[in-house]
């Protein structure tokens, strides 16, 4: 209890400066001129990111992951870049928990001493993360393993973490939308949020994705996937043993695997995220780099399927839809689609031709002739980054609770396959999936 309150404490701390330090902003800005103004509040954007990196890289728990899911998408609240790459310092800020309290979860969880459970565990962490901690250990076979421990308590404080971040962001006006978007879009974070806390749930999804890998139908499988097997003898809701997969992280593999096992590597990444979106419905909605492994050969092991998004088949369809209209440049298909799918209230001048240019620019990756990902035409993220700023203020524009976790999921993937600098023919695989999956919808 002495510990909730001393975290509630600090994340109200941490509220009311960041709120008081952009209403002293915005007081300041009656007597500047525009760009004074700017100026003014990218001070606030910095000063704020650097408050924010302080405190959540301690705290954990959903404080960290909410604050880095604002760096993730810093770039479409038009922060100055310092502020931006401030924020980003929040993927490596875990602080590591003592090994003893991780021997007293395990043993708590599983019933039993650890030198009985295990032929021996690490005390080195493999890695911490804002939820959990991760340890190299093996079974007493001898087969080498991953164990996951959730962080002791961290369930008792998503609500009120959620509320406190939520309340600073509003603060910050760094969430400007209308309070029905921002409501349903937090509830969609805090679903996501609840089911990375059950680690039975994670195992259920590698359990999932792993057969459809290895023995789903023929356009599901995919040899040069792996995705680890649990060990459900030795997992919880809070503990979670796993197939410790061989591979390099993505930056060794970058710098030492030779050309053709990067491109192999880069085009495994894309043909996945296309395949989880429109054959599965159901998304890996967390790829940053440490949570991929490479081997030598390009093979992609891929880890951490806590943060699942699964999508109804109608409303993916709808999106395949407006994806398969602006490849083939037909605007008023594209723009049209948008209503069903929830992303357009009603047909404006303004809000469609945003729409369009939002669109055709994410299309330019799919365009005949192939497509190097980071290569020199590669601007995607460059145009949805000049565009966000009219977006978020065009009123007409939403975004509907599914593409929360799906274009993270792409923003993701793409930053993954750019520094590969992979390089293929996308437009195939975008129609054949993104078409079976209207085939599905039987609409």
């Amino acid at each position: 209890m002495a510990i909730k309150l001393s975290r509630l404490a600090q994340l109200g701390s941490l509220s009311t400066r960041v709120g008081g330090s952009y209403l002293g902003q915005r007081i300041t800005g009656m007597f500047q001129d525009e760009e004074g103004r700017k100026r003014s509040l990218d001070k606030a954007h910095v000063e704020n990111a650097e408050r924010i990196v302080a405190n959540l890289g301690s705290l954990k728990g959903a404080a960290m992951k909410v604050g880095q899911a604002v760096a993730q998408v810093a770039d479409g609240l038009n922060m100055p870049p310092e502020a931006r790459a401030m924020l980003g310092r929040l993927h490596d800020k875990a602080e590591p928990v003592p090994f003893s309290d991780i021997r007293r979860r395990v043993e708590r969880e599983l019933g039993g001493d650890l030198g009985s459970l295990f032929k021996s565990f690490d005390e080195e962490p493999v890695g911490t993360a804002s939820l959990g901690q991760a340890h190299g250990a093996l079974l007493p076979d001898g087969t080498s393993v991953v164990v996951k421990v959730l962080h002791d308590g961290i369930e008792d404080s998503v609500g009120s973490d959620m509320s406190a971040l939520k309340t600073m962001l509003l603060a910050g006006r760094v969430l400007q939308r209308d309070k029905a978007e921002v409501d349903e879009i937090w509830s969609e974070i805090t679903a996501r949020l609840q089911e990375e806390l059950d680690y039975r749930q994670e195992a259920a999804n590698l359990v999932y994705f792993r057969r459809l890998f290895t023995q789903g139908r023929p356009q599901d499988r995919d040899p040069d996937v792996t995705v680890p097997f649990v060990h459900e003898g030795w997992s919880t809701g809070k503990v979670l043993t796993m197939e410790r997969l061989p591979g390099r992280p993505l930056a060794v593999f970058q710098a030492t695997a030779p050309a053709a096992a990067k491109q192999r590597a880069g085009v495994t990444l894309g043909r996945t995220f296309l395949k989880m979106e429109y054959l599965w419905r159901a998304m890996h909605a967390d790829p940053h780099p440490g949570n991929y492994l490479f081997t030598p050969d390009g093979k992609v092991g891929i880890l951490d399927f806590g943060c699942v998004r699964r999508y109804d088949v109608k409303w993916m369809a709808s999106y395949a839809r407006v994806g398969l209209a602006a490849i083939n440049g037909d605007r008023e298909a594209c723009v049209s689609e948008c209503i069903p799918l929830g992303c357009l209230t009603e047909r404006h001048p303004e809000a469609d031709e945003l729409l369009w240019k939002l669109c055709s620019s994410i299309a330019e990756a799919f365009r005949p002739g192939g497509f190097v990902m980071g290569g020199p035409d590669d601007h995607v993220q460059d145009e949805v980054t000049k565009l966000m700023p009219s977006i978020i203020a065009q009123h007409r524009l939403k975004a509907p609770r599914e593409l929360v976790y799906l274009h993270r999921a792409l923003g993701g993937t793409h930053q993954l396959m750019k520094a590969l600098k992979a390089h293929a023919e996308w437009r195939p695989m975008l129609v054949e999936y993104g078409t079976q999956c209207i085939r599905d919808a039987g609409v």
